[in-house]
């Protein structure tokens, strides 16, 4: 197959569950996607998710809700100038630049929407929890079920809440195109395989097995590259664009908020974003630029464009090897912004991620989701398991879990996989201080008023 036909079939504006997308000249299927993830209850959460700073008190300092919008910019403005030279390379019809950056915009506004309370860490409290639960011995689990709690995965989640949790009454949940949905899974492959794959692609896993035959279509539609028939597969190329924005916002940005926060040194930031930035700074217009905060904005803004232009050439001279699914690494690491880059990155592990408010809050993090799983958990199980005795707190507890989480009735599923993955779903679904207000309200710290 050609690059071009390649590129036909990877653009595909098929929906999840809903067949071909009606779109128009004046919104297209993938603007309609953006929307539609826009509207969702689960991007909304986002506001009151920690980025790096936990529940902070500062009004400046990024949201998981602003961060997805900002990397939801810079991902559109470089789909379309990757769009814009593929165009031209290969002649496709009836697509714009502007196609490739909605997909990729639209990937982007979701990339995070899976995320649970408490940042990453509230990502190793479920692992922790479930792998220490006893649960798993309990029930006759398979390999790949099992992998998908003990290796909790919030880009799986993300998947899962795009593709089923929401509008869960319609196949396929928001029935996003298939373009944007194979764009947006980073890591297109399950949490359970017979050995491990290389590449960034295969770190981590993209899909719970429940939401396997989904991402297979979603594979089929674009025309994935297999690795494994039907389990795994090599990523879709504009994946790699998600990737860049996304790593692109959340150093640099979260670099900006640190220096906000004062846990960097002003002028420290200001070194590191110059070296990225290079030779795209105007010196006589920073020079006019006295306030601190104003010199990181432009440098900042600066340092950003010189990432897109360095990562939009590395992809373009290995699209090939992209397309064949031989190119598995990181854009930024091949181009020449890497070595800066690694000194940002370096300066956010030693001094940013391990900042105390952070480190106390999402420490605080794993008692909360814990206690969360194992009140919800026992409760399920004791109404779904017959030689369970069911106690009057369960009942409660019980009532308080809402029948989305539940199976047909209002009463846990009778698949032990299914009724432990919708608990999960519920306390990963939780904002920050959703959590916090439940866990103290549960555990009678801070009774209702």
């Amino acid at each position: 197959m050609g690059k071009r036909k390649i590129w036909e079939k990877l653009l595909s504006s098929e929906r999840l569950g809903a067949g071909k997308a009606p779109g128009t000249a004046e919104r297209t299927a993938f603007q309609q996607d953006y929307d539609r993830i826009v509207f969702t209850s689960a991007f909304r959460r986002m506001k009151d998710k920690t980025q790096v700073f936990p529940l902070s008190k500062s009004d400046y300092v990024r949201t998981r809700l602003t961060h997805s919008l900002e990397v939801s910019c810079v991902g559109r403005s470089l789909g379309a100038v990757v769009g814009r030279e593929i165009i031209a390379r290969h002649g496709l019809p009836h697509v714009e630049s502007g196609d490739f950056g909605a997909i990729v915009a639209a990937a982007c506004l979701a990339h995070d929407i899976g995320n649970p309370p408490f940042g990453h860490a509230g990502e190793d409290a479920i692992r922790e929890w479930f792998r220490n639960s006893g649960l798993l011995e309990r029930h006759e689990f398979t390999p790949a079920q099992r992998a998908d709690f003990e290796k909790y995965e919030g880009n799986a989640q993300g998947f899962r809440i795009v593709s089923r949790l929401q509008s869960p009454a319609n196949p396929g949940g928001l029935q996003l195109t298939s373009a944007v949905l194979a764009t947006f899974t980073k890591y297109p492959r399950p949490s359970a395989l017979d050995g491990p794959l290389d590449g960034k692609s295969g770190k981590k896993f993209g899909f719970f097995q429940q939401d396997a035959d989904n991402f297979a279509r979603v594979a089929q539609s674009t025309g994935l590259v297999e690795r494994i028939p039907g389990q795994a597969w090599r990523r879709h190329p504009l994946a790699f664009l998600v990737e860049v924005a996304d790593d692109t916002c959340y150093l640099i940005v979260d670099l900006e908020d640190a220096a906000r926060l004062g846990f960097v040194p002003y002028k420290d930031a200001e070194c590191l974003l110059a070296d990225l930035a290079g030779s795209t700074i105007n010196g006589s217009r920073l020079d006019r630029l006295y306030d601190p905060k104003e010199r990181l904005e432009y440098l900042r803004a600066k340092a950003i464009g010189r990432l897109l232009e360095s990562a939009a050439a590395v992809f373009l001279e290995n699209e090939a090897a992209i397309l064949d699914g031989s190119f598995d690494d990181e854009l930024l690491e091949q181009s020449p912004v890497s070595v800066p880059l690694q000194a940002v990155l370096q300066v956010a592990k030693e001094t940013i991620y391990t900042a105390r408010p952070a480190l106390e809050i999402e420490t605080a993090g794993f008692e909360v989701l814990g206690a969360l799983l194992g009140l919800f958990t026992h409760a399920v199980e004791a109404a779904a398991v017959p030689e369970l005795r069911m106690t009057k707190r369960e009942e409660m507890l019980l009532r308080l879990l809402p029948p989305q989480f539940l199976g047909h009735g209002g009463k846990p599923d009778a698949d032990p996989y299914v009724r432990l993955l919708q608990v999960a779903d519920f306390v990963a679904g939780m904002t920050d201080s959703y959590a916090v207000d439940m866990y103290r309200k549960l555990k009678g710290f801070d009774l209702p008023t």
